[in-house]
């Protein structure tokens, strides 16, 4: 066969390609715990999602196979090995702001708005369309290709780790929900929560904290934070100093007051967790509002641990756990969910982003001296090991080698402190399928990607599966 032009096969299944993308992204796959069922763990919406990319792969003759109700794939070909592609049709919470419905898509100046369009359900289609394509044209491969289609990775990847118990592990694969060119490094990501006991204690307070309410989740910094106090001794003193706050502090809020209760608000900016520098932490920024009066008890005890060691500082050097390396660059903090009520007590759930040559459970150990000073202890622990694929693996060089064909660009190694399906792999990277200089919208009001680069990193994918899999 003459050399292909992958280019040209992409955009001769362009309108094929954005219907079925609109169809998927219709679909408003946020994980609802509420509606769980055994046929449906995650709500069914996201059953429905996944159930869509199943479908999608039967009618257009692919092996199928739904595993667990949480993942499935779509297979092509013959041969002992296996090649790989992990997507993800479930999608973090929408948020406040959009300038439309984010569930239905709207293309528009080159732009295709929606929630997952970036993050991953574009990627996800253009991974699947590159294996159509090598179908359709009748290429002979002599390993197998899976699309491998996951429905829980915003919220612990739990999906994967059910496939991969039954399921088996590619040769090599790679994951495109991230960037280009190439992650060949992805940080360790664990979950620390910090727990105060509840209880008041009486003394010469400036206010009763009853509750305390921000963040959904530990992967995103919280935008909005909101607090109720009870027997404010001095109402005029604390509007005054949320006003002084407001104007010191690059947030935005409203007091609200009646009698002696008072409802505070506090709204920042929300932004994936690997990064926290890129949002404004509204929850933080309210904590450290409450840090300024006198409080008694547990809530004396939450405020003051959130204000002197979590607020203003994402490396954690506060908390003497600040790390860093040559592969994979610094440990970074994220409180992405921070809660108090008068029973329950106090919590800050934190999320980690730390190299691939740190020991987090060592790091843990040495904060924990200072969380026990603010009578405070660790109540929930969860750690997703760091990813590493040396630059000589043929992995890497054939992704570096067709990307920078396509580009013209060099297909530099990156790491990120983001987690993929990749470290799941036995080996895989993450590859695309966000292209450098692009703004990256992912888990933000009016996501979009570009049109053309969900084409483009379509016969990206489609040229690298026929070369892994040749």
């Amino acid at each position: 066969m003459s050399t292909i032009d992958w280019q040209k096969e992409v955009e001769s299944r362009r309108d094929d390609f954005l219907k079925d993308l609109e169809g998927l992204l219709r679909i408003p796959s946020v994980r609802d715990d509420s509606k769980s069922t055994e046929d449906a763990p995650f709500g069914p919406d996201v059953k429905r999602a996944l159930d869509y990319m199943i479908e999608l792969g039967a009618k257009d003759g692919f092996t199928t196979k739904e595993v667990g109700n949480v993942a499935g794939h779509l297979e092509y070909g013959a041969g002992e090995e296996l090649v790989g592609v992990l997507g993800h049709v479930d999608v973090v919470p929408v948020g406040d702001g959009w300038s439309h419905d984010p569930f239905d898509p709207i293309l528009k100046d080159g732009k295709l708005y929606a929630r997952g369009v970036a993050d991953d359900k574009g990627p996800t289609i253009a991974g699947y369309y590159a294996l159509k394509i090598i179908k359709e044209l009748g290429l002979p491969i002599s390993r197998r290709i899976r699309i491998i289609v996951g429905s829980d990775e915003e919220s612990g990847m739990s999906c994967v780790e059910r496939y991969f118990e039954t399921e088996e592990q590619p040769t090599v694969a790679f994951v495109p929900d991230a960037e280009f060119p190439i992650i060949h490094a992805e940080k360790g990501i664990s979950e620390l929560d910090v727990s105060f006991k509840g209880g008041e204690k009486d003394g010469a307070a400036d206010f009763r904290l009853i509750s305390f309410e921000s963040g959904e989740r530990y992967n995103m910094v919280p935008d909005h934070a909101r607090v109720v106090l009870e027997d404010v001794k001095d109402v005029d003193k604390l509007e005054k100093a949320f006003a002084d706050f407001l104007q010191n502090h690059d947030v935005t809020g409203e007091i609200e007051t009646e009698g002696t209760q008072a409802t505070i608000s506090v709204v920042g900016k929300s932004a994936h967790a690997m990064e926290p520098n890129n949002g404004i932490n509204a929850g933080l920024h309210l904590v450290a509002f409450l840090g300024g009066f006198e409080l008694t008890g547990a809530a004396k005890d939450f405020v003051a641990f959130g204000r002197d060691y979590l607020f203003g500082d994402s490396r954690a050097v506060k908390l003497g756990i600040n790390y860093e390396d040559k592969e994979s660059g610094e440990l970074t903090m994220n409180v992405g969910v921070i809660r108090y009520s008068v029973s329950e007590g106090g919590r800050y759930g934190l999320n980690f982003r730390y190299p691939v040559t740190a020991d987090m459970d060592k790091l843990k150990n040495k904060a924990e001296t200072v969380v026990l000073e603010y009578n405070a202890e660790y109540s929930h622990y969860n750690d997703s090991k760091p990813l590493f694929v040396p630059q000589d693996h043929p992995l890497i060089q054939i992704l570096q080698e067709v990307y920078t064909k396509h580009t013209g660009e060099e297909a530099t190694l990156l790491s990120i402190g983001g987690g993929t399906y990749a470290r799941h792999l036995e080996t895989g990277v993450a590859f695309g399928a966000l292209f450098p200089g692009r703004e990256d919208t992912m888990h933000q009001k009016d996501e979009f990607s570009y049109f053309d680069d969900l084409l483009k990193a379509t016969a990206i994918y489609a040229e690298a599966l026929y070369k892994l899999a040749k």
